[in-house]
């Protein structure tokens, strides 16, 4: 598709055109443009999307366009929604419309159990899958301008059209290995709605606390979740309503009055007369008030043993198990969940010991454990050798 062919969808009669002949696509690919520099949610500021046939741009900021043909083509069952890395897409669906995209692909995490790494990139897919070249001269525009040149939209139909091949070696790939199911399950965490909503009353718990002082965390939890309200309705980046800094600063110091926010570093002028100001102080009161046996408390982690030299063992035994598999280490375990089984193998029971991980790792990792597999040497290549068992 040369440039100059791209004409974005601006009106609802052309996107309900688009999206009636969609719905009886197999699979649509999906992607999205979108600033979040001044704005608690992302503003979606382009949608391209493409099938089989052709390769479309919607513009969600035209006027007057509604966008539910759009979404009612997301919500459709029938129709495979592939994305690459799709939390953020997913997150400004979720915000918009309060339902996720069903059913999703995702070529990250298929490109995962394929052996492509752990989070290997979308330019490296293209690359390794459709031997093509992304081109990046649009990556950082500002996409919320009006018009859209010629380079940017050519830019962002590339994302989709190159997905739609990387779409079908991948499903070629996972149905020749069995491994349907592997990326299903991976895929089933993020078609929960409430992974992309912030509930304000847990905010605090985003905050890099250094004490655990229960007075101090009831008034930082109110106060967090002052800010937190206050973002999502005035839709500006919590750091905009007030810094960490000046959170943690109230909490430990609380003003008597708002006159005494004003002498609070990092306050503005004249804000403790303000609306926000009266609804800061209001959470400040509800913060004092929490009754004791309500107050926060931050866990302590409890100190965990000296990692054993077996946690080094089991991390080059899993690194040999995933390169003969081919899928990334990441789907099986990461190093902290080896370091804490080897350090307390008869208190932790690893993910990496059910189901298709088990048969590629976990029984592995037992049998080492257990002193019946060793690692040895072999002209400069580590080997697996499981061990006999002694009479």
């Amino acid at each position: 598709m040369k440039p100059s062919s791209i004409q974005p969808i601006t009106t609802t009669s052309e996107l309900i055109k688009l999206c009636d002949r969609l719905k009886t696509a197999e699979f649509v690919t999906v992607d999205t443009e979108f600033l979040r520099d001044n704005t608690y949610y992302s503003k979606l500021c382009l949608i391209q999307i493409a099938d089989d046939e052709d390769a479309s741009a919607i513009d969600p900021l035209a006027e007057g366009i509604d966008l539910a043909p759009f979404f009612d083509l997301m919500a459709n069952e029938n129709v495979v929604k592939v994305l690459h890395a799709c939390r953020q897409d997913l997150e400004i669906f979720v915000n918009m419309v309060g339902q996720l995209p069903r059913p999703i692909f995702d070529t990250q995490v298929a490109a995962m159990v394929c052996g492509f790494g752990d989070s290997v990139g979308y330019e490296t897919l293209v690359n390794k899958l459709t031997g093509g070249q992304l081109d990046k001269s649009a990556r950082y525009t500002d996409w919320s301008k009006r018009p859209l040149s010629d380079t940017q939209l050519s830019y962002a139909i590339g994302d989709v059209t190159y997905l739609r091949d990387i779409y079908r070696k991948l499903k070629s790939e996972l149905e020749k290995t069995g491994r349907e199911s592997w990326v299903a399950e991976e895929i089933a965490p993020l078609t929960e709605v409430g992974l992309y909503t912030i509930e304000p009353k847990e905010a605090w718990k985003r905050l890099k606390v250094r004490t655990n002082k229960p007075r101090f965390l009831g008034i930082l939890q109110s106060l967090a979740e002052w800010r937190e309200v206050e973002a999502q309705e005035r839709d500006i980046p919590r750091n905009r309503v007030a810094k960490d800094e000046v959170l943690f600063e109230i909490a430990a110091h609380p003003p008597k009055d708002t006159s005494g926010l004003d002498k609070i570093r990092g306050v503005p002028n004249g804000f403790g007369r303000s609306r926000s100001g009266k609804n800061l102080m209001d959470a400040l009161d509800r913060g004092r008030n929490i009754p004791d046996d309500d107050l926060p408390q931050i866990a302590r982690a409890k100190p965990r043993p000296a990692t054993p030299p077996m946690a080094d063992l089991l991390k080059v035994l899993l690194k040999i198990k995933c390169e003969q598999a081919r899928v990334a280490t990441r789907m099986i375990a990461n190093a902290s969940e080896l370091e804490a089984w080897a350090a307390e193998p008869e208190k932790i029971d690893l993910r990496a010991f059910h189901g298709w991980r088990n048969d590629i790792f976990g029984k592995d990792a037992r049998k080492l454990m257990a002193g019946n597999l060793a690692l040895t040497a072999n002209r400069g290549n580590i080997e697996v050798v499981e061990l006999e068992d002694e009479d």
